[in-house]
């Protein structure tokens, strides 16, 4: 595929992220990964419209993407399973779901390589012969390239179809960040073009969220550009609540302005009650 007819498929999308591992579903480890990605996600202006997590399994793995494809997900990222162990099944299921064989790709043999390699040099391995754990971790689908990985082993994997992009990303948190800035995160902005992520926070006292509740639902009516979202931070007799609003715009389409009106009509709302409107701005990071 050449960058022109790439850069024409790049037009704005969804995104679904895919998370593997037994490990997150018996609550070993907190799914951190998938609060990463969404959030990089939303601030390059992308709408993250589900995350599955599933187990260590083939078939559960390629039903989830297949299911995202069916979906019209434009993005789908996975993130764990490529690993050298039995239990790394990601790419198998990436194979199943695409309907091709896998097979040793030699440029990923050669990142795998050049990884021993150095870490022979550096004293981090007595032995970096390509083992049989080793290759594993450069067998994948045919059709689709390895991503270099520039902090650990396994490369990730880009996989194109008519349809979406789907990039196979490993679980550590330090590989899976570094990658996809470096990677998806280009991607994701070419196909958000000029549109971002914009919000705005406030915080209210001495008011109950349930009494809050038909205020946001005006405001949402009289700004239907802005979505809003009130968060409990206190407790039930000592209310206090983060308002959230957010909206995704094009540049110049005064967003911070539409943000700024929605959030003071909003805390007249709050004021006229009884309620208390905190000063305290929570920027988008």
């Amino acid at each position: 595929m050449t960058l022109k007819s790439r850069k024409t498929r790049l037009m704005t999308g969804e995104m679904e992220i895919v998370c593997i591992g037994n490990e997150l579903l018996i609550g070993k480890i907190a799914n951190t990964n998938a609060q990463w990605m969404s959030r990089r996600a939303a601030l390059l202006g992308i709408t993250v419209r589900r995350i599955t997590v599933v187990p260590d399994e083939i078939e559960d793995i390629a039903t989830a993407i297949r299911e995202a494809m069916q979906r019209r997900a434009k993005f789908i990222i996975t993130t764990g399973g490529l690993g050298p162990t039995f239990d790394d099944k990601t790419l198998q299921g990436l194979s199943k779901a695409l309907n091709r064989r896998l097979e040793v790709n030699k440029e990923a043999l050669k990142m795998v390589r050049e990884k021993y390699e150095a870490y022979l040099h550096n004293g981090k391995t007595e032995n970096g012969d390509l083992t049989p754990p080793r290759v594993k971790m450069a067998t994948i689908p045919e059709g689709t390239k390895p991503v270099p990985n520039p902090i650990g082993t396994a490369p990730a994997v880009l996989a194109e179809t008519d349809a979406a992009f789907i990039v196979s990303l490993p679980g550590v948190p330090r590989e899976m960040e570094a990658i996809f800035d470096e990677t998806v995160a280009p991607m994701l902005k070419e196909a958000s073009r000029d549109v971002s992520f914009y919000e705005k926070s406030i915080y209210a006292d001495k008011i109950m969220e349930s009494n809050i509740a038909p205020m946001i639902d005006q405001v949402m009516r009289d700004n239907p550009l802005i979505y809003i979202k009130s968060h409990p931070r206190g407790m039930e007799n000592r209310p206090h609540l983060e308002i959230h609003l957010s909206l995704r715009a094009s540049y110049g389409d005064r967003a911070e302005e539409r943000l700024e009106r929605a959030a003071s009509q909003l805390a007249h709302l709050i004021t006229q009650q009884g309620g208390k409107v905190v000063t305290g701005i929570s920027p988008a990071e």
